[in-house]
């Protein structure tokens, strides 16, 4: 232990030597506990990451900090490939770059509401459409939600009384309605790799998710690392990581 800490204290953490170029990106932010993360971009077709910086929270500040240094460095983002949180699409829409919201990342959120054995019809029914996400096509997925709503319009509207709130009542199926919410919201970024084939956007983060998975097997070895140490062993790590799936794209 003695000798990897004094190998960290020596170390001095920087980016990859890469040449500047054209390629898509995926950034995502992993945590080690609730207030240090590592926010990192990521090419998956060179399979290498490009920059990463230490995160307390996940903002778009943080994105925009990292996508402004690659910019200045000379790289070419011809798009983006996020998990869906808020606001960090228009960091990269500001610099007119397309955006893919991760596919996998959705349906997750489809599953936290409906679970993955939900009771009701309706739920049953949009759960099984979210599991089509990565075979559809925008047109087909955006009809059949059409579709969807105004089978269920009645249920969805359904309210139960609720004396907590000012006004007497609340919408009795509301994680149903906030996971057709997410899809229709999103919508617009779910297929954007459809849109752009030249680019062979992913459809997904998992580039980076299953290199995340891999990152804090290692980095967990040496708990206890002073925060300076423990950023320059997953600099080190990050600088030499390739490309390890644990999920295959779509």
């Amino acid at each position: 232990m003695r000798w990897v800490q004094t190998q960290l204290d020596a170390a001095t953490p920087s980016f990859p030597p890469l040449a500047p170029q054209s390629t898509v990106i995926v950034a995502d932010t992993t945590f080690w506990g609730r207030s240090y993360g590592v926010c990192v971009f990521r090419s998956p077709s060179l399979k290498r990451n490009l920059c990463w910086t230490e995160v307390e929270q996940e903002t778009g500040t943080v994105y925009a900090q990292s996508l402004k240094g690659l910019l200045e460095r000379g790289w070419h983002i011809p798009a983006a490939v996020i998990d869906g949180r808020r606001g960090v699409a228009r960091i990269f829409e500001a610099h007119g770059i397309p955006v893919q919201f991760c596919q996998f990342h959705q349906m997750k959120t489809v599953t936290k509401y409906l679970t993955l054995k939900p009771q009701t019809e309706a739920a049953q029914e949009l759960r099984r459409l979210a599991c089509t996400l990565h075979t559809s096509t925008e047109q087909s997925f955006t009809t059949e939600l059409a579709l969807w709503q105004i089978r269920h319009s009645s249920f969805l509207t359904e309210k139960s009384p609720a004396p907590h709130r000012k006004c007497g009542w609340e919408y009795t199926h509301r994680k149903l309605r906030a996971s057709y919410r997410s899809l229709k919201t999103n919508m617009q970024y779910l297929f954007t790799c459809q849109k752009y084939p030249a680019l062979h956007i992913p459809n997904t983060t998992n580039s980076l998710d299953g290199m995340f998975g891999q990152l804090k097997k290692k980095v967990n070895i040496h708990n206890g690392l002073r925060r300076d140490r423990r950023f320059k062993m997953i600099s080190a790590l990050l600088t030499t990581s390739s490309k390890r799936p644990t999920q295959k794209d779509h």
